[in-house]
């Protein structure tokens, strides 16, 4: 008897995996156990890492019947981000199965990939089936941080664990989206990079009742409205402009690559999967300074959340330059470049083979992920890293506001779907 891919994701979500950041998580470890007890009585055999107490990883390779072939990854973390109880109408850890859905957080962020997953090698073991090619797993730590304690630290001091490994598979793709009469599913072979800036304003401290034209607070918040309000101009990779392509066509809508937001407006519903990483982005989020009312502080902080496109880091770095007021400074605390995978490559194919067989009407396009992924450090490997995550999804089901929001939730449905296009996938 095969375990149920419903259940399994619910028993996920019941370890609370919260990454709170700056070190502050309550550890991966016993999820990571049961992971890896689930891989042992499926008849593979898991390997145990951690790099600092309780930030567990857990390593597999699933033998192919033709060695000779490239092997494939797949890779999904096991930690969540906070969910406050307060704000949702069902406990974010209880991993309730109801009314057709699997609830708590991560039950697409990501702890659905790892359900399917194990469902798909416990079938395999109870079928006496074995793909292809060998299928390496990596159910990782710390992915809703820096990744120090999971993908990056495996990449820098286990590369070897994924010698052969060509390609790798991982969230936020192979969803399907609704876009009129159109099911369009997304596979992401791209995302933007990933940036942390901060801004340090330099000013005159004195009584908040005095006159001060070197104000830090005001040097501050004038160079963020102009950060914030600045409309970067229209990048296209070869992803975004297939996906335009691509959804234009399925959609019957006219694409304009010189009118890139025009063509926006025209694709409707669709345009969400682009709207974001057509262009870089620039976002405060964090703001600091001042200790009482009435003094003003000589320093005054900010961080801003920086998303760019290939080619076009220094174009951004000397945008945000010209907005700063005088007496401000920024340094960037953190980068990690883009990273982009063929879209005419036998993997893609693979990819849309596996959903169309499980969905005849899908309609399958290439997208760039707005946000970052694990992907940024498995690609330094030299692997093809392509989001496909899949699930079937009903409509009305806002897919896109469940990652990281209130009552996280999937279908039981479209986690079973998931499953058998996973299935197909890795065992062609």
């Amino acid at each position: 008897m095969t375990l149920d891919v419903a259940q399994l994701c619910a028993r996920l979500i019941r370890f609370d995996t919260t990454n709170r950041s700056g070190g502050d998580c309550a550890g991966e470890r016993e999820a990571a156990e049961h992971v890896a007890q689930v891989l042992h009585d499926a008849g593979v055999a898991p390997t145990v890492l951690e790099p600092a107490p309780r930030r567990t990883n857990v390593l597999a390779r699933v033998p192919g019947t033709d060695p000779a072939l490239p092997a494939v990854l797949v890779q999904a973390h096991l930690d969540v981000v906070p969910a406050d109880p307060a704000e949702w109408s069902f406990d974010p850890f209880a991993g309730e199965i109801r009314d057709g859905f699997v609830h708590g957080r991560g039950a697409v962020d990501m702890k659905d990939m790892v359900a399917m997953t194990l469902a798909v090698v416990d079938r395999w073991h109870t079928e006496g089936r074995r793909p292809r090619r060998d299928v390496v797993l990596a159910f990782v730590a710390d992915e809703e941080d820096q990744g120090a304690h999971g993908a990056h630290w495996l990449v820098e001091h286990h590369a070897a664990r994924f010698a052969g490994v060509r390609a790798a598979i991982s969230e936020s793709g192979g969803f399907s989206h609704d876009a009129g009469d159109v099911r369009l599913y997304p596979v992401g072979t791209a995302e933007r990079g990933t940036s942390h800036l901060q801004l340090t304003a330099t000013g005159r401290a004195g009584h908040g009742s005095r006159r001060n034209d070197r104000n830090a607070v005001t040097a501050l918040v004038t160079s963020l409205a102009r950060i914030a309000a600045h409309e970067h101009p229209v990048r296209l990779t070869p992803t975004v402009e297939a996906f335009l392509v691509g959804a234009g066509k399925a959609l019957g809508v006219e694409v304009d690559l010189d009118d890139v937001d025009g063509t926006l407006a025209r694709l409707g519903p669709a345009a969400k999967l682009a709207e974001n990483t057509v262009r870089c982005s620039t976002t405060p989020t964090m703001l600091q300074a001042g200790y009482k009312v009435n003094v003003i502080p000589g320093t005054a902080t900010a961080q801003v959340d920086v998303r760019t496109l290939p080619g076009t880091v220094d174009e951004l770095v000397a945008t945000v330059d010209s907005l700063l007021e005088p007496g401000v400074t920024r340094e960037f605390l953190e980068h990690q470049p883009p990273v982009e995978a063929p879209v005419d490559s036998p993997w893609f194919t693979a990819m849309a083979d596996a959903l169309r067989a499980e969905d005849p009407a899908a309609v399958v396009v290439p997208y760039c992920l707005g946000g970052g992924t694990d992907a940024k450090a498995f690609s330094t490997l030299g692997i093809d890293c392509y989001g496909f995550s899949p699930l079937l999804l009903p409509a009305g089901y806002d897919y896109r506001a469940m990652a990281h929001g209130v009552d996280e939730r999937v279908p039981v449905s479209g986690l079973e779907f998931g499953a058998r296009v996973l299935d197909r996938f890795l065992s062609s």
